[in-house]
């Protein structure tokens, strides 16, 4: 990037500040997308588990990456990310020691999703640029605060929705935007899954020594470490929003760039716990409808239903999407698409096709070259921040049992302060989310 890099505080001073504080003041706001003077870029995982351990993997591949540290709560993940990274570099416990290094560039967010708005927002005061991981935040007021602090520090913020880099989705979004399909009516999405009979009674006890409980739990509130809590925490209300945020983001991601559009008018969603035995909060059976208003491609709105269904996969395309038109209809997945042309009157409306897939190029390579470039990601965050939403829509349609409508301008539910307190969350001190 041109120009010096921030200033920064001494690890000493970082640490002991211990909130948003610690580096509100790192950096000033700077103009968006400045050009980009780094031959190299040096990275910080942040977040070492399944996911993190494998994108750590993913940049090292990547020419122009150098990893510079590595930080898990967990020193089991964090010995072996340093074992794959390398004896040289940091490893930390304290995610805001690599923040407070000269040398880190940007930093990758591969957290447990409570932990992903507020590593951003510091990691974008702080002067670095970040790849975090989806879901954008556990609440919508999370994500947009995500989105202000990537413009107001002139970063650049991409999620990890990494269909968007997959050249067989560009295919097919050029295919539903040709209008070949004709008028879409609707969208169905679903993640099938067999996770029967759940995860188990796990009862709560200490925490295992190797893990740093308090620092994992962050701006969550105190309770008993339970593992499944530790392992399974997509489905606890405190730190995700099972598979309909947490998976769904890819889906509607997808959804959003073929149809034009950037959120929906209203939610509906009805599911329970009808199999699973074990302690998560969210339903392990689930089905909502999302209503979206006119686009080119609807030009009286569609519908998207979603489901999940934990208890059967019932089919080989587990997570998929089928975009449903007038003239023909299009299964799309990570294996490729295919194309069932409908037939009126005896007349085939549009021709059948079956594509598979090519082998996807990294998402993690488009980042590094929007960092050297100084380039807003395609992946930008704000794209991630309203395929976010739809799933948190849903949940908060279920938690109140009833239809909500839905001003995405504003980003405020209508008529319906219940179910606006549920668009944000509050944080454990010392924690806060910074107002940026």
């Amino acid at each position: 990037m041109t120009g010096t890099r921030p200033n920064t505080r001494t690890r000493r001073e970082f640490l002991e500040l211990g909130t948003a504080a610690a580096v509100g003041v790192a950096v000033s706001p700077r103009p968006l997308w400045s050009s980009s003077a780094l031959d190299e870029v040096g990275l910080g995982i942040i977040g070492c588990g399944t996911r993190g351990f494998h994108l750590l993997r993913a940049f090292q591949s990547v020419k122009g990456a150098r990893i510079i540290a590595v930080c898990d709560v967990h020193r089991g993940r964090l010995q072996r990310a340093k074992d794959q990274a390398g004896s040289q570099v940091l490893a930390t416990e304290d995610y805001r020691a690599i923040l407070d290094r000269k040398d880190v560039d940007a930093v990758v967010v591969a957290t447990p999703d409570h932990w992903h708005v507020l590593i951003t927002i510091h990691a974008c005061q702080a002067g670095k640029h970040v790849y975090v991981e989806k879901p954008l935040g556990v609440t919508i007021a999370e994500g947009r605060a995500a989105v202000r602090a990537a413009r107001k520090y002139g970063r650049v913020v991409q999620i990890g929705t990494q269909q968007r880099s997959w050249p067989h989705y560009h295919e097919a979004v050029e295919i539903i935007r040709s209008g070949r399909l004709g008028e879409i009516t609707e969208v169905k999405v679903w993640d099938y899954e067999n996770q029967y009979p759940g995860f188990g009674l796990a009862p709560d006890e200490p925490p295992p020594p190797e893990l740093n409980w308090d620092m994992w739990l962050g701006p969550c509130r105190v309770v008993p470490y339970n593992r499944n809590r530790f392992l399974h925490h997509y489905w606890f209300f405190d730190y995700g929003g099972a598979w309909q945020v947490d998976w769904a983001v890819h889906h509607y991601d997808i959804v959003h760039w073929a149809m034009g559009v950037k959120w929906p008018r209203a939610a509906v969603a009805m599911g329970g716990k009808y199999f699973c035995n074990d302690n998560r909060d969210w339903p392990d059976t689930f089905e909502g409808i999302l209503e979206y208003g006119p686009c080119e491609l609807a030009p009286r709105g569609f519908v998207l239903q979603y489901t999940f269904r934990g208890g059967c996969r019932g089919q080989r395309r587990n997570h998929g999407k089928l975009f449903c038109g007038t003239r023909g209809s299009l299964l799309l997945d990570r294996s490729g698409y295919t194309i069932v042309g409908e037939t009126r009157q005896g007349r085939k409306l549009a021709e059948d096709l079956d594509k598979r897939a090519t082998e996807p190029p990294h998402h993690q390579r488009e980042f590094i070259e929007n960092v050297r470039a100084g380039r807003k990601p395609f992946a930008d965050v704000e794209e991630g921040h309203y395929a976010t939403n739809p799933g948190h829509l849903l949940n908060i349609a279920w938690r109140l049992g009833r239809r909500i409508e839905w001003d995405g301008e504003n980003e405020r539910v209508v008529g319906d302060e219940e179910a606006n307190r549920l668009l944000s969350r509050p944080f454990r001190s010392p924690w806060e989310l910074p107002s940026v």
